[in-house]
């Protein structure tokens, strides 16, 4: 079997794996359960609000844009957080020693950051039957965008994460600067409304980044056709939603596993070592 192949094939028991051990977490299960009880207080407190000007409901507007975010907060987030982590505790230091081990350690993390994104997702939907009565006029075709468009928003941003997180010395380091870009990508996303009403250079700005096109292809999939005479063009705009994420998918597999194995090769014990030094006095 082709070393790349094996090496793949193993970061996907690993990634299940892995997932199967954070159900068993409680801070892992703590933070899931808070960031989705915040998504779903706020769909219950939007539930009898209106659209202005029309019949649908606030919650319904809005829940697009929470599962939009939610997959692009897991994916690069949680992508971020995990290298970091993982780069000062050794397990990165451990992948570089294996055939291809950065491309096992990436698809790994990809399985399980995605299975816990997709939890959550599935979480805020169920949650949604309840307080978006809208949702249960939706058929087929709007579970199968929101399915295609979910994975490729993961794939889109989880490799991002990844070579994000391998800029930073410290978890709090990677912490602060996730938070930073996703902060300032969000605000101008228009993940949650559509972007008309931004400057024409904003709008630019936020189609070239993949949170736009996950909001978009949300609201596709769950709000009204009528809903589209909103968007720019007045479309939902499917092939250029999925052709921007597959490219944003493509972009990050081909050029994360070089990054990190460049990175891996700087590792050494004796960094790994001053980097543990340093975060115990942090903790002292």
């Amino acid at each position: 079997m082709n070393p790349t192949s094996y090496a793949a094939r193993l970061g996907l028991s690993r990634g299940w794996i892995e997932f199967k051990h954070s159900l068993t977490n409680p801070q892992d299960i703590g933070f899931t359960i808070v960031t989705t009880a915040a998504f779903v207080v706020v769909l219950y407190l939007q539930r009898d609000a209106k659209v202005p000007g029309t019949d649908l409901s606030l919650a319904a507007a809005t829940l697009p844009g929470v599962l939009g975010i939610g997959m692009a907060f897991n994916g690069l987030s949680g992508a971020v957080g995990a290298l970091a982590v993982e780069r000062e505790d050794g397990t990165l230091l451990r992948a570089k020693a294996l055939p291809q081990g950065m491309v096992g350690y990436l698809v790994g993390r990809i399985v399980s950051l995605s299975l816990a994104a997709v939890s959550g997702l599935l979480i805020v939907l169920v949650a949604g039957l309840f307080l978006v009565p809208e949702l249960t006029g939706a058929g087929l075709g709007a579970w199968l965008t929101v399915a295609w468009v979910a994975a490729l928003g993961l794939v889109a941003t989880l490799p991002w994460g990844a070579v994000i997180g391998s800029l930073a010395n410290s978890p709090q380091a990677a912490a602060g600067l996730s938070m930073l870009l996703f902060g300032a990508l969000s605000s101008v996303s228009g993940i949650f409304y559509p972007i008309t009403a931004l400057a024409t250079w904003l709008q630019a700005v936020a189609q070239a980044f993949p949170l736009y096109w996950l909001g978009l292809g949300m609201r596709a999939a769950l709000l009204p056709d009528a809903a589209a005479a909103a968007e720019l063009g007045g479309s939902w705009r499917p092939l250029e939603t999925l052709g921007v994420l597959l490219a944003w998918s493509v972009a990050g597999l081909v050029l994360a596993p070089p990054i990190l194995r460049r990175m891996a090769r700087r590792e050494s014990g004796s960094l790994m070592m001053a980097r543990r030094e340093r975060a115990l006095q942090r903790i002292g």
